[in-house]
């Protein structure tokens, strides 16, 4: 193209910020910035150096004109912003979870493709290098044909963190919103997109939280927990959402006769013992990656019936972006696929409304918690 893409950020917290650099690093020329406080986002704007700042969004998109929205607010407050930046004919980035419901996830993904604007849809630990890594090893028939898949993770979040949006659904909150999306993303990404059946449980062990005011970025929340929680004055908001979840789904594979068994194991609020972990197992061998999110060492296991490291292939390591934090180099590599995409370059595949709808519509139905089949009756 002849000229820059512009980009319009929603959210001025760690992903605002963080989107506003991502696309900087494809390319992309930021023209603005929107935000619920006037202060905040002033200052966001100053230090980030972003031309316009505000707190109204309908004007913004007007004013700075956009080819591209990115969202990065709680998934609650992504609808109307979205919606109204379809109309304006914006393409859009959007980070999980897409929005706060089924329905409305459908009706944006069907708004997108009937005004012909392209959609991202940020479940994007898919591209941690050690992911991509085992992606290339289990196409080349490392592990033979894939079998099964476990992503086992333990948070040990602090109960006492400030009452938000992560504690409630219709903001966007739960577990399956904030982690779940992402390994079922990595699933999908290492053995085969098409989801063929899904079942869960979930559960809120955490009930309630205290309210404090003054939180504004995510990242920083835990600076914010009361030093007294006795404190006959503190207001207590209330959960409704899941804390722990266990899922259990069958992903087709073209490198598979059968489907694929995956189990997510997910404890938001328990300790873990051993490391977080992905694990891909095969009819000839399997792949170990260190970390919740695949981010760390990938192990292979192979004829020698030995764990074995393997180092990160030197065209992964190139293709890596040079940035600080697994987040932000997902970030980096998306946005940079979506300007190559939108500016008519040929890109891998990368999830979409599509995907973000998809999995809104499996999230309530893991919700419904109606997998269980009662046994007290039996001798």
């Amino acid at each position: 193209m002849s000229r820059r893409l512009k980009v319009l950020i929603s959210g001025t917290g760690f992903a605002g910020q963080g989107h506003a650099d991502a696309f900087r690093g494809a390319g992309a020329e930021i023209v603005g910035i929107v935000g619920r406080t006037p202060r905040v986002v002033q200052q966001v704007a100053e230090a980030m150096n972003i031309p316009h700042a505000g707190t109204d969004w309908d004007a913004a998109l007007a004013e700075c004109r956009p080819d591209i929205v990115s969202i990065a607010t709680p998934g609650g407050a992504h609808y109307e912003p979205i919606k109204s930046a379809i109309a304006a004919g914006c393409h859009v980035f959007c980070d999980k979870p897409m929005t706060e419901s089924a329905e409305t996830a459908i009706e944006l993904r069907d708004l997108a493709e009937a005004r012909g604007v392209k959609t991202a849809y940020a479940a994007s630990f898919r591209y941690t290098p050690s992911v991509l890594h085992a992606r290339q090893l289990i196409s080349d028939g490392a592990i033979g044909q894939p079998t099964e898949i476990e992503c086992i993770s333990h948070f040990n979040l602090e109960r006492e963190i400030p009452f938000g949006w992560s504690h409630r659904k219709e903001q966007g909150g739960g577990r399956l919103n904030n982690n779940f999306t992402h390994t079922l993303s990595i699933a999908c990404a290492l053995v085969g997109e098409r989801i063929l059946r899904i079942a869960g449980e979930v559960r809120d062990d955490l009930g309630r939280a205290p309210i404090v005011e003054g939180v504004h970025n995510f990242a920083t929340r835990r600076n914010f927990i009361p030093k007294d929680l006795d404190d006959p004055a503190l207001e207590w908001g209330e959960s409704n959402v899941e804390w722990s979840y266990t899922v259990m789904a069958q992903l087709e594979s073209p490198m598979a006769d059968k489907p694929v068994s995956v189990l997510f194991k997910h404890g938001g609020l328990v300790p873990r013992f051993h490391e977080d972990h992905i694990v891909v197992y095969g009819t000839e061998g399997a792949l170990y990656i260190k970390g919740h999110y695949g981010s760390g060492l990938l192990s292979h296991y192979g004829a020698d019936k030995e764990w074995t490291p393997r180092a990160l292939p030197k065209a992964i390591a190139k293709s890596v972006p040079d940035v600080k934090g697994e987040t932000e180099l997902c970030w980096h590599t998306l946005a940079s696929e979506f300007v190559r995409d939108i500016e008519g370059e040929t890109v891998e595949p990368y999830p979409t409304f599509a995907e973000g709808a998809q999995y809104q519509q499996i999230i309530e139905l893991i919700r419904r918690n109606q997998n269980w089949t009662d046994v007290t009756g039996l001798a």
